[in-house]
């Protein structure tokens, strides 16, 4: 399916790379890749010149650090995406040196908010993996919940004295485990939900209760799979009823494809092919040919990728849709040493690229897919918070040519990273979109009614 960009990569030289993030560098900025290096320097990639080039504050790139997991989210509401940087430079438990989390200001100066008096307290020195930004009252502004590993999840936001405090005690967060994969979105209430994927331990949805506080209901729902070892994890409507699915690779166990039944638990419905054990790190969900369906693309390490399609029309109902194994071409990457990736539509051209790093064991340069023109539609939506950041945990559906399709703005996923802050939808031959509803963290919802094929459709809040 893809061909092989990397070309477009400039000053693409081998790194220990592990997380990606696809994250908003406001109104004058447009998109960006992060890529965390281990040991290396952090990267921050932006199309320029019909080239995917190195643009990196040197603050940003922070080369003696042990970078592993990213994310961005607007934490103080000022309407641009802060970066929190998951450092780890032991495998579990205690750790040496902080985490990260830059603040840009407006003059595009950044600052680690970690580092300023009163914050020091608050620093995570806990081994983590994933991060992801969570909206969990529907304000408009993020925290950040780091998934540790051996250690107590945290859970960041900024006080009203704007010292940065970890919350995780007081919202029911600060669970003990081998914490790998963050998921955040509505999937099982109406509001920010986060579901965690563990190693060595069952895994975690946090459900919402409303007030701010979270319950940790995994059991409930039958997604706790307590035997496995888990890696990434991504959200998509795998059966086409409008309801948000759950996929996690599990390491060198079954990976599980998780569809909700009509009572609300879920199931799994991976083929024998996807649920093929593997070397897997992240898991990403995205139309990359715009035919209107959703790939899967399971990255792995030292072993070939794997990339699954649906052979048929979604419809209602579990019988309806069937998943196959695709040839993913150069993005096979037989020897390729994964450790993280995301998509973005980095070059504006309606076709999402997808960035792929490696290291861990050799350095390796970034890889770069997208799938060739086909002449399939496209639409994208933005929606914006109140204060006019990217709205991550946003729902967003389109319903064109008799479908209605489901995304969630990303705060969080795959393994290790995030991906971009826009709702991606292939509309293949259809000509004609019906209607945009957009439901925001906070339960504001906005429905568009004059959306056009390839048209890129930013969405203010309602109440901004």
């Amino acid at each position: 399916m893809f061909t092989d960009v990397s070309a477009l990569i400039a000053r693409n030289v081998p790194a220990p790379r592990y997380g990606v993030a696809a994250f908003d560098r406001g109104a004058d900025g447009g998109a960006a890749f992060f890529v965390a290096g281990f040991g290396a320097p952090n990267l921050v990639l932006v199309w320029l010149g019909g080239q995917l080039r190195d643009v990196t504050p040197p603050v940003l790139a922070d080369p003696d650090r042990l970078a592993i997991g990213v994310a961005a989210g607007d934490v103080d509401g000022d309407g641009r995406e802060e970066l929190f940087v998951l450092n780890s430079d032991t495998f579990a438990g205690p750790k040496q040196f902080a985490d990260r989390l830059f603040h840009v200001d407006p003059d595009g100066r950044w600052t680690d908010l970690f580092s300023r008096p009163g914050n020091k307290a608050a620093r995570n020195l806990s081994a983590g993996r994933s991060v992801a930004a969570v909206d969990r009252r529907g304000t408009g502004r993020y925290g950040f919940a780091v998934a540790n590993y051996g250690q107590p999840f945290r859970f960041y936001e900024l006080a009203p004295n704007g010292h940065l405090t970890d919350l995780a005690p007081a919202l029911g967060l600060d669970r003990t485990t081998g914490g790998r994969g963050l998921w955040a979105g509505p999937l099982v209430s109406d509001l920010t939900d986060l579901f965690c994927v563990n190693e060595r331990g069952p895994n975690f949805l946090f459900k919402n209760r409303g007030d701010g506080r979270f319950e940790e209901v995994a059991g409930e729902f039958l997604l706790s799979d307590p035997d496995e070892h888990a890696r990434g994890v991504t959200a998509l409507d795998a059966d086409g009823d409008g309801r948000l699915d759950l996929c996690w690779g599990n390491w060198e166990g079954p990976h599980r494809l998780m569809v909700r039944g009509v009572d609300g638990t879920f199931k799994d419905r991976a083929t024998p092919a996807m649920a093929l054990p593997g070397a897997v790190r992240t898991v990403i969900a995205a139309d990359f040919d715009n035919d209107g369906y959703e790939e899967l693309f399971f990255n792995n390490i030292g072993e070939p990728n794997r990339l699954f399609g649906q052979t048929t029309p979604a419809g209602p109902g579990h019988d309806a849709i069937r998943w196959r194994l695709l040839d993913p071409g150069p993005a096979t990457e037989p020897e390729g040493l994964g450790t993280g990736a995301a998509v973005a539509d980095i070059d504006g051209d309606g076709v999402l690229e997808l960035l792929v790093a490696h290291g861990e064991t050799t350095p390796q340069p970034l890889s770069l897919f997208k799938v060739p023109p086909n002449g399939n539609g496209w639409v994208r939506v933005k929606p914006l918070t109140r204060f006019g950041a990217p709205a991550r945990g946003a729902l967003v559906r389109l319903t064109a040519g008799g479908r209605t399709q489901v995304r969630v703005i990303d705060g969080g996923s795959g393994y290790l990273c995030q991906m971009e802050p826009v709702a991606h939808f292939g509309l293949g031959p259809v000509s004609h979109v019906d209607s945009v509803t957009i439901t925001w963290p906070g339960g504001a919802t906005r429905t568009l009614a004059d959306v056009r094929p390839r048209e890129v459709v930013v969405v203010p809040h309602p109440e901004a």
